[in-house]
């Protein structure tokens, strides 16, 4: 007689986990959109991410604590990359400044000091007197620093990350794009971490197709 309830339980809970499971599926047009055309891959056997960010944006400075501890979990398949984006002809120091630290081997171990630096200290980064004042700051040899940021190298980087960022039709940052083939955000998946968890969602889906 105890049996009949017992069963109905768990047919109701195997529902309902069904439903949790189809609720957690994201949804194209919603939480992220698929470009209308793939695009050929950069790194060959690689599932790609590129967090497409800004260091004059201040809700880049808030989600990058958090984007660092998720990019440091991916699965060996995945190679993420952060791609600076210059909106304005003042955004490309920035875009400059990265890639600069970058080729000094630096990018990683002070990426959050440059927020830090701009968005707390209010230190600006288009002038020299900026960029001398950050760099005696962290013990960076000054004249390295801008001669990289003027350098050919780093034009050329900027220059191909101004060219991605449009190819993904991008039209704010911070935003994330998986493979090539799919673009979501904080606005469109409901915060920082649903995107994450959105961006998670569209590796299973872009491995699946492989």
């Amino acid at each position: 007689m105890e049996r009949r309830p017992f069963t109905l339980g768990l047919g109701a809970a195997a529902w309902l986990t069904y439903l949790a499971a189809q609720a957690a599926e994201p949804v194209e047009g919603k939480d992220y959109t698929r470009l209308a055309q793939a695009l050929p891959p950069g790194v060959p056997g690689k599932i790609e991410v590129h967090e497409f960010f800004g260091y004059w944006c201040p809700h880049c400075r808030t989600l990058e604590p958090r984007l660092a501890a998720w990019a440091r979990g991916l699965p060996a398949d995945v190679a993420f990359r952060r791609v600076p984006v210059a909106w304005q002809a003042q955004h490309e120091a920035y875009q400059r400044l990265y890639y600069a630290l970058e080729s000094l081997g630096l990018g990683e171990a002070i990426h959050q000091k440059v927020f830090e630096a701009l968005h707390v200290q209010g230190l600006r980064f288009d002038n020299d007197s900026g960029v001398a004042v950050f760099a005696a700051a962290n013990g960076i040899d000054k004249a390295r620093l801008q001669d990289a940021m003027k350098g050919f190298a780093v034009s050329n980087k900027a220059r191909a990350a101004t060219e991605l960022y449009r190819s993904h039709a991008l039209r704010g940052v911070p935003a994330l794009g998986v493979h090539g083939r799919y673009v979501t955000t904080p606005e469109m998946a409901g915060g920082d971490e649903p995107m994450l968890r959105v961006v998670d969602a569209l590796i299973a889906k872009a491995r699946a197709q492989r």
